[in-house]
């Protein structure tokens, strides 16, 4: 028995201290609450270009913390809550003072997917139940303006159900990858008259992490695609799988499974590009409905389009399932919210991951994490994170029940933050540039001035672009971060310096959409400006 008692705890302290905050010395960042009540849980989120930010939750949940206004209801005899609802499940949210504003969305978009068209027009796919077959719209506006949902008339060729979605080049059509019992991808808007869907082998099987797959588009315009730990490079055009990938080693990384993905940046000569896949549950976790067992603390990174390509495999510095991998200006990814313990559903994960950590790919090995200030708010199942255009993170969500529950063990969650990391300190002020004149388009090749103002011109000019990706489930549809050719810069007039930048070569690499570009200064970076690639 006293054998028994020092080996419990002796576990407890192994789990204390994979999920305990390090010292706080070496926590860089700071946290601050936006807005105290957003009225919904984000399952979903997007920013736009006018940087408000797209809420959105299922429908089918009840009654939301925020109503409809003017009395207005939905009225879906479809639904199975609440026939008659009027309360909203989707809100356009103002970083900058918190201000939120009830959005009305018709179909259930429970674990639905998402992406930006090239014109800015949020589209949003599948869901639940009446909403499994719907396309829905949103021509974004600013904070001040009266944008919302629109279901269109159109449907998917097959209900998509935990799906995901990439823009094409040409900014007008989207793919749509995958989701629950359906091995297949169609297009949105179809390409001809007459098309349905195109099966995909990786994509079979019914349940076993193979949901959300971690989709890319790759600079020869292939695409490359994750499941579980496979990964295969698709080529649109003629809709064969040109190539099979090693498989990853170490535990299975989609949903259930609860792994995340990013881009590492593309950079010239834009020929080649690396995926890192990080975390999720350990091995049979879902399957077995195992809530307590450890985390994944490996992360696998591949450049799919090397001879050899090959998995190398590095740890974290600390155990994560469903974390949120967002990339940075300065062209690091961020991992944030998740747990140790568990895997994605209701009630199904514990001891929450309250510390981000950033990842350099550009660092030595064994030197590429950084463990970062730690929140003091879970963000469990269901929680988003996003790139701001000021260079915070916006995190919001998490939401372990199947309805509002705001007692006990991790509640509903309706606070929004904002995590700053370390660059955006005070101390980095003198030397962080301003944007004052930009191209609001750019296109393919050509080369344009950003002139920008500094207190202390010090150190090497970047010009980095960020997509705005759609966040759902641990995987930011759609993102993806460009390191713009730039020279040195030369003094302007009034003060000001211009740097000379080269625009992406190809719609492969950047496709028409719009993105955030930011100008870095000794890798401090300014506030963002919106351009349009075209």
């Amino acid at each position: 028995m006293r054998l028994l008692v020092e080996l419990v705890g002796l576990a407890v302290l192994v789990q204390l201290l994979v999920s305990s905050p390090v010292p706080v010395a070496s926590q860089p960042g700071s946290w601050k609450v936006l807005q105290k009540n957003a009225g919904i849980a984000s399952m979903h989120s997007a920013v736009t270009r006018f940087d408000t930010c797209v809420l959105l939750d299922r429908t089918n949940i009840g009654p939301s913390g925020i109503k409809l206004p003017g009395g207005r209801c939905r009225n879906q005899p479809k639904e199975r809550v609440s026939k008659t609802d009027c309360y909203a499940h989707s809100v356009m949210l103002n970083p900058a003072n918190g201000a939120v504003r009830a959005l009305y969305i018709y179909t259930d978009t429970w674990c639905s997917s998402g992406q930006f068209m090239g014109n800015g027009v949020l589209v949003q796919t599948g869901g639940d139940f009446e909403g499994n077959k719907k396309i829905r719209t949103l021509s974004p506006c600013g904070a001040g303006g009266n944008c919302d949902w629109v279901e269109t008339d159109r449907e998917l060729s097959k209900g998509r159900w935990y799906a995901s979605n990439h823009i094409l080049p040409g900014g007008v059509r989207q793919i749509v990858v995958g989701g629950r019992n359906e091995p297949t991808y169609e297009f949105v808007p179809k390409r001809k008259a007459g098309e349905t869907v195109f099966s995909l082998a990786l994509l079979r099987g019914t349940c076993c992490d193979n949901l959300y797959p971690f989709v890319f588009l790759m600079p020869n315009g292939d695409l490359f695609v994750f499941a579980n730990q496979d990964s295969v490079i698709l080529n649109i055009g003629s809709g064969k799988v040109v190539r099979q990938l090693p498989k990853c080693p170490g535990n299975p990384r989609n949903y259930p499974s609860g792994g995340s993905a990013a881009m590492l940046p593309l950079k010239a000569p834009f020929q080649s590009v690396e995926i890192l896949v990080c975390g999720g549950a350990a091995t049979g976790a879902a399957k077995s409905g195992d809530k307590a067992k450890p985390a994944s603390t490996n992360c696998g990174r591949i450049n799919p389009t090397a001879g050899n390509a090959r998995w190398v495999m590095e740890n974290m510095p600390m155990r994560r399932v469903m974390g949120d991998m967002v990339s940075m200006p300065t062209g690091e990814i961020l991992i944030i919210n998740g747990a140790a313990n568990g895997y994605q559903g209701w009630g199904t994960a514990s001891n929450p991951v309250l510390q981000p950590v950033k990842y350099d790919g550009d660092a030595n090995a064994g030197k590429r994490f950084q463990t970062q200030k730690a929140t003091n708010i879970p963000r469990m199942y269901h929680s988003t994170a996003n790139m701001l255009a000021d260079g915070s993170v916006l995190v919001a969500g998490s939401n372990t029940h199947q309805f509002y529950t705001y007692t006990g063990p991790f509640p509903t969650e309706l606070r929004v933050e904002a995590f700053s990391p370390d660059y955006l300190s005070a101390r980095n002020n003198a030397v962080r540039p301003r944007i004052t004149q930009y191209p609001r388009v750019m296109k393919y090749q050509q080369a344009y001035d950003v002139t920008f103002v500094v207190n202390t011109r010090r150190g090497v000019v970047a010009v980095n672009l960020l997509s705005a990706p759609f966040a759902t489930h641990n995987f930011l549809q759609g993102q993806r971060a460009i390191k713009l050719t730039v020279a040195v810069p030369r003094q302007a007039s009034g003060g000001a310096w211009a740097v000379r930048t080269t625009a992406p070569p190809s719609a492969n690499v950047c496709p028409q959409q719009y993105y955030m570009m930011f100008c870095l200064q000794a890798g401090v970076p300014g506030r963002a400006v919106w351009i349009k690639m075209e």
